[in-house]
């Protein structure tokens, strides 16, 4: 079992910055590939960035590409969600989860995902 907790969410005006932290417990958390979600109000969680064990290699939605940036910090169990110019269609719960799953086509289902935060709210405003 890992137990994952996220932290760093708030209030703040579009074009501005936050950075995300979800710490892990539990299990070894560099045996993980680590993602993240969100879901805005009346739609489905949606894939935001993943990241490998090694942290050597990431992935975004389009929308986040240029912008947003996950990392990850092993000897702290510890990923994060630098997340810059953000917008008001950024609005959402966003969540932290972990998969051993080995098929990167995966990586941007939450079905793969086995593990989850109780995630952390970001709101922009215009």
């Amino acid at each position: 079992q890992v137990q994952l907790v996220e932290l760093g969410g708030g209030l703040l005006q579009a074009g501005g910055s936050l950075r995300l932290s979800c710490a892990a417990s539990g299990r070894t958390f560099s045996n993980y590939v680590m993602g993240w979600f969100r879901q805005a109000p009346g739609k489905e969680r949606e894939f935001v960035a993943a990241i490998t064990r090694s942290g050597r290699s990431t992935d975004y939605t389009d929308s986040a590409k240029g912008r947003f940036t996950i990392s990850r910090d092993n000897p702290k169990d510890t990923v994060y969600l630098q997340m810059n110019s953000l917008k008001p269609e950024d609005t959402a719960g966003y969540y932290c989860a972990g998969t051993n799953s080995t098929c990167p086509e995966t990586w941007f289902s939450r079905r793969a995902y086995n593990y989850w935060g109780q995630g952390t709210q970001v709101t922009v405003s215009s």
